[in-house]
């Protein structure tokens, strides 16, 4: 048996399982790694500039492609407590990403050592294994159980952290005899499928919501194909958007306080069934429960058991793989149809379109300062139907979702449930990484850009080009519209006389200069018909020279933008869509 450093050993695991991709800072503790990894010449690795920033970019890796598990690699003490922001985001929304850190030698752990601290005890609320591995000859079980945790039942992340003379002492290891973990999921019976569907038999107007668990499970081609066998429409959860196209004729719209069409709440509020597959009834999504549960029967099917009746107790409900769940469901779903036992939902479906036809937001403003609905309008204008968007948190998200399209998973990248400010950037990378030749777009607030705008530095060193679109209104835009209802405008306010930059005339930072500075190229956009010339110079400067491209987009100061508290109940700011011109890129045209 071959005789190497454990370090060694855990970069040939790290090969074996499929998991060649690494974001991370180097540092004293964790340099074996880094000396094995360039000995070894297996795992790619890109440099970030912050380590919250390389677990980011690790998420961004892992969400863009079924299959792929992100690494993100730092030193001990201060570089694992960077990276439990990004551990927290993967963790809530399902993403397994492998973090390793680096720690002071085993005999030194309790003895308050240079940036020694109990990483493993920070991070065990956030990851489903955190672990400090004492001997060495554990490392190779301690790879092929986190690989194994990662992927099994609800994936999520897993922290590993290595004592310097751990990584350093050799054992003995055979990379030829070794396999992976099978891989825990559990499976909906026929049974099952048949109960579910017999309750939305029983229904006269029935949905199917559709999460993220289903893109999780890459089941997206099932969750449509179940949803036409049974001519019932779909409304996806934000995390779940892009699981059915935003043009399919059974796509009824988002539903939600926030991150939703009116149509979808429509639609939502006239059904009498719901079927909730990969999803976890968040509260963004449902608001008070009360209103949205009334009338309505609830089947909830995810692979967590503990997530069933965490939110509300559903009428019936099924512990499975949304994957396999769906191909359960389309089993029994074909054989009904065999059997002529489907009902004509024509009447229903036509309902549901013409609420999208007729219930639209106003985007298409000539105003100047711009106000953000003209900046999707021109976004879903210029991308098409390939692009992909990265986004995070904030008005510009939130109106992101009620104008923007999307057709087809893992085309919203967004990290739905910890909204860390300043994840757009580093996850963005992570997705150029994951998807080298596909159209990237991100989108971002003014305060969103600032938080890791360092990591621009990152896109222009690996050469990883993307278009990033700022809406700036100098503003904490989503704070300053929660604090209405306390009646105050309070420090919030990003806006001050830059004296290097007084053409900014107080918009404060100057985001061209900060992105060029970093490497990248940026184009200021102050007028809305100006929008189409700037997103088609990004694209040639993108090409010309493979680094981020940032259009910044002057906005008006203060925007409110729909939202409300509950799904009946949701505030329209701006005047609604009364012609097609007023909506002139909305999937379904009033006129």
């Amino acid at each position: 048996m071959a005789r190497m450093r454990a370090i060694e050993a855990a970069v040939l695991i790290l090969e074996k399982e499929g998991a060649t991709q690494a974001f991370g800072l180097p540092g004293a503790a964790i340099n074996p790694l880094y000396a094995a990894m360039k000995k070894l010449g297996t795992i790619k690795h890109v440099l970030a500039r912050h380590v919250e920033g390389a677990s980011h970019m690790a998420e961004g890796y892992t969400r863009a492609r079924a299959g792929n598990i992100g690494i993100c690699i730092g030193t001990s003490g201060p570089a694992g407590t960077d990276m439990i922001t990004g551990l927290y985001s993967a963790s809530a929304d399902s993403i397994p990403i492998l973090c390793i850190t680096g720690q002071a030698p085993v005999a030194r752990l309790h003895k308050e050592d240079f940036q020694a601290v109990d990483i493993a005890a920070i991070a065990a609320p956030v990851t489903k294994l955190a672990l400090t591995v004492l001997e060495p000859a554990q490392i190779p079980g301690a790879f092929q159980q986190a690989f194994h945790l990662m992927r099994s039942a609800r994936p999520g992340p897993v922290l590993l952290d290595l004592p310097f003379d751990v990584q350093m002492a050799e054992i003995e290891f055979d990379i030829d005899t070794y396999e992976p973990l099978p891989v825990y999921k559990p499976a909906a019976t026929k049974a099952q499928a048949r109960k579910a569907l017999a309750m939305l038999a029983a229904a006269e107007r029935p949905l199917i919501v559709s999460g993220g668990g289903v893109i999780n499970a890459d089941a997206s081609a099932l969750l449509v194909e179940l949803a036409e066998l049974l001519d019932v429409p779909v409304i996806p959860t934000l995390m779940g958007w892009g699981t059915i196209p935003d043009d399919h004729r059974l796509m009824a719209g988002m539903a939600g306080l926030q991150t939703s069409h009116r149509y979808g709440n429509a639609t939502m509020l006239a059904s009498d069934f719901v079927l909730g597959i990969g999803n976890r009834w968040a509260n963004r999504h449902t608001g008070g429960l009360d209103v949205y549960r009334q009338g309505r029967t609830f089947v909830h099917v995810d692979i967590e058991p503990t997530q069933i009746g965490r939110v509300f107790p559903p009428d019936y409900s099924i512990v499975s793989d949304a994957k396999a769940a769906l191909e359960q469901l389309v089993a029994v779903a074909k054989e009904q149809q065999a059997a002529g036992d489907l009902a004509d939902r024509t009447a229903w479906v036509e309902a549901c379109a013409e609420r999208k036809r007729t219930l639209q937001r106003r985007t298409h403003f000539d105003n100047i300062p711009v106000k953000p609905q003209r900046v999707y309008e021109e976004m879903t204008r210029a991308f098409g139907r390939d692009v992909r968007y990265v986004s995070t948190i904030g008005l510009s998200q939130i109106a992101g979702a009620q104008f923007l399209h999307v057709y087809e998973p893992r085309h919203w990248i967004n990290c739905g449930q910890a909204g860390p400010l300043g994840w757009t950037i580093p996850a963005t990378l992570g997705v150029c990484v994951a998807e080298p030749d596909a159209t990237v777009v991100a989108l971002s607030g003014d305060y969103d850009f600032q938080f890791m705008i360092e990591e621009l530095a990152v896109g222009a060193q690996f050469n990883l080009p993307y278009l990033h679109v700022v809406v700036n209104n100098s503003y904490l835009g989503l704070i300053r519209q929660s604090q209405r209802g306390f009646d105050m405008d309070y420090c919030v306010q990003l806006a001050f006389d830059n004296v290097n930059s007084p053409e900014l005339e107080g918009y404060g930072v100057d985001h061209v200069k900060v992105a060029e500075g970093l490497g990248c190229k940026a184009i200021r956009v102050t007028e809305p018909d100006r929008l189409p010339e700037a997103f088609e110079q990004a694209f040639k400067l993108m090409a010309e020279f493979r680094v981020p491209v940032v259009v910044e987009v002057i906005l008006e100061k203060v925007t409110n933008i729909s939202m409300g508290t509950e799904l009946d109940n949701v505030a329209e700011f701006e005047e609604l869509a009364r012609r097609g011109e007023d909506a002139p890129m909305a999937i379904s045209m009033l006129d």
